[in-house]
């Protein structure tokens, strides 16, 4: 993992179930016993550290961001469009 995949795993891990352990890309969020208010707390959080605007509500959120691989993905592509 680069370090902008270690960075939203850590961010991830804090809002977590502790007990799931080591998170990888390929982790998927509903095993990390991640709902949609945790959910949003992680997009605001991204938003904040990055200086990007992820355009999704909740539910689009769930359909398309199914584990931590494909947050980094979409947040890659957020910053390669904002530089």
């Amino acid at each position: 993992m680069d370090q902008l995949a270690q960075d939203i795993v850590a961010k991830i891990k804090q809002h977590a179930d502790p007990a799931v352990g080591e998170i990888t890309p390929e982790t998927e969020l509903k095993d990390l016993g991640i709902h949609s208010l945790e959910l949003t707390e992680i997009i605001f959080d991204l938003e904040e550290a990055y200086g990007i605007e992820i355009e999704m509500n909740t539910s689009e959120a769930w359909s398309k961001l199914s584990n931590v691989g494909d947050i980094v993905q979409a947040v890659r592509d957020l910053i390669a469009k904002k530089g």
